[in-house]
């Protein structure tokens, strides 16, 4: 897992360990990146190949989480500045997530939208009541969504980012315009699996226009997916390997699963054993490097993640919150930390905003 790694004949990875992305709750009020947002970062890019932040917002309705930083236009550079400058000062590959949280952003912030006008019934953690149902994007929104990655990228570029994550993942708004339970269009953006792909098409060629017009060719383009959903109609592993299908054969640079552990068989189907990371990996056959991650704490989950199942990237999370010298104390044999240590918030550049939201989230994390 130390040995560098290409991810293609132009970018070299020092390793195939990387930070993933997780939200941390810690921008300013202004929605600026907050100076103990970017030590946080900084701190644990010191050793892993690449830092994909957690993700970044440009229009107001598509905000998901409080204290989200925001990227939504050219005064903000200076502030996402911060934190790739943070990430890239560790040795670090410096990545930008990017979405829009569609029908699961937060109702407080503007009006709810979606491909259509379907409310959520499950999100991430599972099955969800009373949301509110979201308006159906009109065709030149959805153009002028896609136009938001294309700037989004642009800033990114000049902010000095190497490179950014779509986030098609984990019910937001990129995953919706796939879903056959969010997408119930019958126009260019919707219908069968083909035209549900045309979103998420536009934005990596809108991302791809940004990288021609103001990046060198070493900028990277990464794609997040989720496997599965649990609503009825929704996305089964079969639509997600089409999905990846098509993707191997775009002009992006990785691909990178959500799952909450690597290892994880069908959420749909309890009765289907076979591993999701194996499926995905055999349909890429070698096309385009895959990301695992999921509930590896030790050297033996990335071991196994890596040279078992087969991914060629493995991605950290929490592990890498509790204990940002990971890479370090798994090189030399040491014991890494599992848990939230709260008095140690400040040695481990942990934000206060970050530890105040997993303490109000019971068994998420392992608190001391």
């Amino acid at each position: 897992m130390f040995n560098e790694f290409k991810l293609n004949d132009k970018i070299t990875l020092r390793n195939k360990v990387v930070m993933a992305p997780m939200t941390t709750w810690a921008a300013n009020d202004d929605l600026t990146v907050a100076d103990d947002e970017a030590a946080y970062y900084g701190e644990r890019a010191k050793e892993v190949g690449m830092v994909i932040t957690g993700c970044t917002f440009f229009q107001v309705n598509g905000q998901g989480f409080e204290n989200e930083f925001y990227a939504g236009s050219d005064e903000f550079i200076p502030s996402l500045k911060k934190l790739a400058d943070a990430i890239k000062s560790g040795g670090s590959k410096a990545i930008l997530q990017i979405f829009h949280a569609g029908r699961m952003a937060d109702p407080s912030k503007g009006e709810l939208v979606s491909s259509s006008a379907i409310k959520p019934t499950y999100n991430l953690f599972g099955p969800v009541e009373d949301m509110d149902t979201p308006r159906e994007l009109s065709n030149e929104e959805v153009w002028d969504l896609v136009d938001g990655f294309y700037q989004t990228t642009r800033r990114a570029i000049e902010a000095g980012f190497d490179g950014v994550e779509i986030h098609g993942a984990n019910t937001y708004l990129v995953q919706q315009f796939f879903s056959p339970h969010s997408n119930r269009r019958d126009d260019e953006w919707g219908g069968n699996r083909e035209k549900r792909m045309k979103f998420p098409l536009e934005i990596i060629e809108a991302v791809n226009k940004a990288k021609e017009e103001y990046a060198e060719e070493d900028f990277i383009i990464g794609y997040r997916f989720s496997p599965e959903e649990l609503e009825n109609p929704g996305i089964t592993l079969d639509d997600t390997l089409y999905l990846v299908d098509r993707l191997a054969d775009e002009d992006i640079d990785y691909l990178h699963v959500s799952l909450q552990n690597y290892n994880a068989t069908s959420m749909r189907d309890k009765d289907d054993q076979r591993l999701v990371g194996k499926l995905l990996l055999d349909k890429l056959n070698g096309r385009k490097p895959l990301i695992g991650v999921g509930s590896i704490y030790t050297k033996e989950d990335a071991e196994d993640a890596l040279n078992n199942i087969g991914y060629d990237l493995i991605a950290l999370g929490h592990v890498i919150i509790t204990d940002p010298k990971w890479v370090e104390k798994v090189k030399s044999g040491e014991e890494v930390e599992k848990a939230l240590d709260l008095d140690r918030l400040e040695e481990k550049k942990i934000p206060q905003k970050l530890a105040n939201a997993i303490q109000s989230t019971p068994g998420w994390f392992e608190i001391k």
